[in-house]
């Protein structure tokens, strides 16, 4: 019975840890119009208050959206900005900056 437990645990742990390569590309880069002015499409910020994305984990821009989303991370726009994204969006959206050759 342990046996089967420590199994299940560890499917659970790796379906969790494999949600974060389940981001589209293709989608995020078409989402990440909204981000460009900030951002910047190709992820390297436009502005002194923006942070570079392009190259990021996509363990750590996923977290970053949904504490922006959630409140739990605090900055006026990113909240704003973050606020209607869906899990695919957010999950699209890091897979597209982790894909950007960092500066």
């Amino acid at each position: 019975m342990k046996t089967l437990i420590f199994v299940v645990t560890l499917a659970a742990a790796c379906a969790a840890s494999a949600s974060y390569a389940a981001g589209d590309v293709k989608a995020g880069r078409a989402k990440a119009v909204q981000c460009q002015a900030c951002h910047g499409i190709d992820g390297i910020a436009k502005i002194p208050e923006a942070a570079n994305l392009a190259g990021q984990t996509e363990e750590y821009l996923t977290k970053a959206l949904h504490d922006f989303k959630s409140g739990e991370r605090k900055n006026e726009m990113m909240n704003m900005m973050a606020k209607p994204l869906s899990d695919a969006d957010i999950a699209n959206l890091a897979a597209y900056y982790h894909s950007l050759k960092a500066p």
